[in-house]
């Protein structure tokens, strides 16, 4: 695996009526719907990797966050398995 960069971010997931709503506060676009938390969550981090690609090639960053992740790079990632 060749060194690559990635973006932690946090989430802001909330019921909407008939499903939730995900957003990535500072991350202007950074929304997604979903009939569930899962795949509301999911459905964000697929936009955010968009934004993140339409930057790169643009010469942009997202701006926070962004961490080198090598093979030797360890990480805690907290996904919600449930909600009751």
């Amino acid at each position: 695996m060749s060194d690559t960069r990635t973006v932690f971010v946090s989430l802001v997931v909330e019921h909407n009526g008939d499903g939730y709503l995900a957003a990535v506060p500072g991350l202007q676009g950074a929304v997604a719907e979903g009939d569930t938390v899962e795949e509301a969550v999911f459905n964000c981090v697929d936009v955010v990797k968009l934004i993140a690609a339409y930057r790169a090639e643009r010469g942009e960053s997202l701006g926070f966050n962004e961490v080198k992740f090598t093979t030797a790079t360890r990480m805690t990632v907290a996904m919600p398995i449930g909600v009751g």
